[in-house]
């Protein structure tokens, strides 16, 4: 029998702890050693708990095939912790995942500093913009981006590391299954990564769980925005305990979104308001792969600029009334503006792309061939035209221009 069958039996084994799966990994050295245990022995390893070791003497393998089958249909890469490929920095950590299920190519996160940013869903303006403008910097600072990819700040950096041309981890808290298109990005440019095996049903504690991957995967945390109550905080607790540099933006003092990060603060968090302010603690650990900016990074007004569908307010906070004359205007305006004057507000890059697309749908990989630049380039253009609202993106990985474009 293949020794990857025995990692996936460990791996398909979510009714049983972190912390009891790490506990055998430690005591037999590797998950086939582990199986041919003798009966009855998983109770007396230490950190195993009775009733996760009830689970393990099961030795069921009956979902191990499906595992392999589906991860071949869906392009899924399996690591396990013995290999090479398997991140070191993960390893060393508490409770390591025995397995990773990747999609796209992981960075190597043990060479190349990488910087979790993480908040509140429920961001305002100002948290999406600092978390894309946070991201865009950080990259063209030489550094990797890790994402939970969930709605609100977690997307938005993830939004500004392909807008740079960066590579992003996005840590998912369920199984792979059908991606969104901001996953489908990420993984073609970096990694799209989860410790449950496809079709594996999803539960609650999987999303607390995925912190500590999150968090041991990085060298270091920002947090831009975090209620009293927000799990962002849980998120830095756990990347402080794994020794983490913890970092956190400021805002307004009466904000409800700020009671989190300047209460981090107060505990010692540094507080950072660019992507250097990041980068500048890991310049010895990783010296020939930080860039130091001559000044702060330019940042394009793409970058900073989020849709207003986008925007929603925090927790009790009052919504500020809104014209629907001034909305409608607005609309009837944007229709008639001139298509000469619409593409001379973009770039060559960006016009190439618009080009390529043509009248009709066009595959994703089919603008990348015409275009002939490389997918991480396109990827995050096509990102700005859709925010800029030219293009829309259709199923399949297909982009349309928008019918004022036509």
């Amino acid at each position: 029998m293949s020794a990857i069958k025995y990692w996936l039996w460990l791996s398909s084994l979510t009714n049983v702890r972190p912390a009891s799966k790490a506990a055998l990994i430690d005591h037999y050295g590797d998950a086939e050693r582990a199986w041919f245990a003798p009966e009855g022995e998983f109770r007396t390893v230490p950190g195993v708990s009775a009733n996760d070791a009830a689970v393990l003497e099961a030795r069921d393998m009956s979902a191990c095939d499906n595992i392999l089958s589906e991860c071949d249909r869906q392009g899924i890469d399996i690591l396990t912790m013995q290999d090479a490929r398997y991140p070191r920095w993960l390893c060393n950590t508490y409770a390591p995942p025995p397995v990773l299920y990747v999609k796209g190519r992981l960075p190597n996160v043990d060479e190349t500093p990488a910087i979790a940013i993480v908040g509140t869903r429920r961001a305002s303006p100002y948290g999406l913009k600092m978390a894309r403008t946070l991201a865009f910097e950080i990259v063209k600072c030489g550094g990797i981006i890790v994402s939970g990819l969930t709605e609100g700040v977690d997307r938005a950096a993830a939004e500004g590391c392909l807008l740079a041309g960066g590579r992003c981890i996005g840590v998912l808290g369920t199984p792979h299954g059908e991606d969104n298109r901001l996953q489908r990005d990420v993984a073609a440019t970096g990694a799209l990564i989860s410790e449950y095996p496809p079709g594996t049903v999803t539960q609650k504690f999987f999303f607390r769980d995925r912190n500590r991957v999150s968090a041991g995967l990085s060298q270091g945390v920002v947090v831009v925005e975090a209620p009293e109550r927000s799990g962002s905080l849980l998120f830095a607790q756990e990347a402080l305990e794994q020794g983490r540099e913890i970092f956190a933006v400021p805002g307004n003092a009466d904000a409800e979104n700020s009671v989190g990060t300047i209460r981090l603060i107060k505990d010692g968090a540094k507080p950072v308001t660019s992507g250097w302010d990041v980068m500048c603690e890991f310049e010895a650990l990783f010296p020939d792969k930080i860039v130091k900016p001559s000044g702060r990074v330019s940042v394009p007004e793409e970058v900073k600029n989020v849709p207003p569908e986008r925007t929603k307010p925090a927790a009790k906070q009052e919504k500020t009334p809104v014209s629907t004359k001034k909305e409608i205007d607005n609309n009837i305006t944007k229709g008639y503006i001139d298509l000469s004057e619409q593409l001379s507000r973009l770039n060559e890059e960006q016009l190439k792309i618009i080009t390529a697309i043509g009248g009709e749908q066009a595959h994703i990989d089919d603008v990348i061939e015409r275009t002939g630049l490389g997918t991480a380039k396109v990827l995050s253009q096509l990102t700005v035209l859709e925010i800029k609202g030219y293009i829309r993106r259709v199923p399949g990985r297909r982009v349309s221009l928008n019918t004022a474009m036509k």
